[in-house]
């Protein structure tokens, strides 16, 4: 890292804002085809970005600790000694990956440069870093900022909720020592299922509140259904047609909150020792200055074309502040739309939104929930026009003969279900909510991008005992 009064010079082919995926895989890639580039990171604590330091791999590793201690039967518990040692192997694999990331764009030709950016002009750029300022210029600036997470007014709260201790974001729950007894979460959508069922098999006495009358509604009932189901199982409460109303919170942080809440029409309350708001994340653009560049904005973050393109001159955004889908691999791939203008020279003749493909997501329950392309209620909206014949094949986890792993490692909960064009043979969707999904969707994507017919999943031949394997027999419903 390098404080502003390091900087040697101040005029770059690239200047990188942010430290996220997208940004710093570009950063070393542009180093080490000779160019100068500078990234401009506002906190230490945040080198590599959000996925290494505050999302995904953090959260993971507590889930995998949680699932390693609870894998007695699906519903049990571990608890306040299990949850601490799971934070301290989280800290030390966060501390180990932040450091690891900087040493990768850290070499010749690349310097980070502590502080937080703000364009005052075209390409111009001002760091402030306490009362020191520097002002760095760049060829190109990319703008990758990210995204962070919506604050909800809630009366009895401060404006912003988390100066109580005992109101969290997900950044905040991660980072508590201390396994809270009873939490309320605000919002069920993936982020916050996926926190729900994490801290319930911790021991945590976990309540959801959810405004609609069903989980993740975007998708099929029977995902839904089976979600909601399975998370019980695994000692989460969900109240349906929920809203926070307001909050007593005394002025002890150590007393617990009072969750004021209307429920179908019906007041209740709701005691808990911490409240988790999880109601969606927005792209961040306050405070970066973009009206000076000529950096246009709308209500889904910086404005951009199917190059990642802004409305100024070699300015481009990438990662969740353009408004995509806030995944780190969809980031990545904005990295490599980028690269090909930059390095590759390839202009608009490269990879682009346009040609971007099937994107998977997966959500890691246990088991986990993954996704790609339509789901059935989607396939069949558009068959009309698209003159599909959609067939899907379905089946319970439990049900597939010919794939025994679930069984073997005592996770057989969930379903298999694949969305299909029978006139073309293609596949038009997939939902995997099972044992390895986050990996098995990968197989069902790589499929659907090079357009293979559904037959060529069924055919093929995979490893036993394997959940791939079940393609072999869930396919012969069609």
């Amino acid at each position: 890292m390098t404080t502003l009064d390091q900087v040697e010079s101040t005029h770059f082919d690239t200047v990188v804002i942010g430290f996220g995926k997208a940004g710093k895989t570009l950063a070393m890639g542009l180093a080490n085809a000779g160019r100068s580039v500078a990234l401009i990171e506002e906190s230490p604590a945040m080198y590599g970005g959000t996925c290494i330091n505050i999302g995904c791999v953090p959260t993971k590793t507590l889930l995998h600790d949680a699932d390693l201690h609870s894998a007695v039967a699906p519903g049990s518990a571990t608890g306040p000694d299990d949850y601490s040692s799971a934070m301290e192997r989280k800290k030390a694999l966060r501390k180990k990956m932040n450091a690891a990331n900087l040493a990768m764009v850290e070499k010749p030709g690349a310097v980070v440069i502590d502080g937080r950016a703000e364009f005052v002009g075209e390409r111009r750029i001002k760091v402030t870093a306490g009362t020191d300022e520097l002002e760095v210029t760049g060829e190109n600036v990319i703008i990758n900022t990210g995204a962070t997470p919506r604050v909800p007014t809630i009366d009895g709260l401060p404006e912003n909720p988390v100066e109580d201790p005992r109101v969290l974001f997900s950044t905040e729950l991660i980072d508590r020592d201390a396994l809270p007894r009873r939490m309320a979460v605000l919002g069920a959508g993936f982020i916050g299922l996926e926190l729900a069922n994490m801290y319930a098999k911790f021991g945590s006495e976990v309540t959801v509140l959810n405004g609609k009358d069903r989980l993740v509604p975007h998708e099929d009932s029977e995902a839904s259904e089976a979600i909601e189901e399975v998370l019980t199982q695994n000692g989460v409460r969900f109240l349906f047609g929920t809203s926070l109303t307001s909050v007593d919170a005394p002025q002890s942080t150590e007393a617990p909150l009072t969750l004021n809440l209307d429920v179908d029409g019906e007041a209740q309350a709701l005691e808990v020792d911490a409240l988790l708001i999880s109601i969606g994340r927005v792209p961040r653009t306050e405070g970066l200055g973009l009206e000076a560049a000529g950096v246009e904005t709308g209500p889904r973050g910086v404005v951009v074309d199917d190059f990642l393109r802004t409305s100024a001159k070699n300015v481009w955004a990438v990662g969740d502040v353009n408004g995509g889908p806030q995944f780190t691999f969809v980031s990545y791939d904005d990295h490599r739309i980028v690269k090909d203008q930059l390095l590759a020279g390839k202009g608009e003749t490269g990879r682009s939104l346009a040609n971007r493909g099937p994107v998977p997501n997966c959500t890691f329950l246990t088991p986990p929930f993954a996704r790609v392309g339509l789901s059935e209620k989607d396939a069949r909206q558009k068959a009309e026009a698209e003159g599909w014949d959609v067939a899907v094949a379905r089946a319970k986890v439990a049900d597939i003969a010919v794939m025994p792993r679930p069984k073997a490692v005592a996770e057989a909960r969930g379903f298999l279900q694949v969305v299909v064009d029978r006139k073309t043979e293609q596949i038009l969707g997939a939902t995997l909510f099972c044992i390895d999904a986050q990996e098995v969707i990968n197989t069902v994507t790589l499929a659907m991008k090079h357009q293979l017919p559904y037959t060529a999943l069924r055919d093929a031949i995979y490893t036993h005992p394997s959940t791939t394997e079940g393609f072999n027999g869930l396919l012969q419903q069609i």
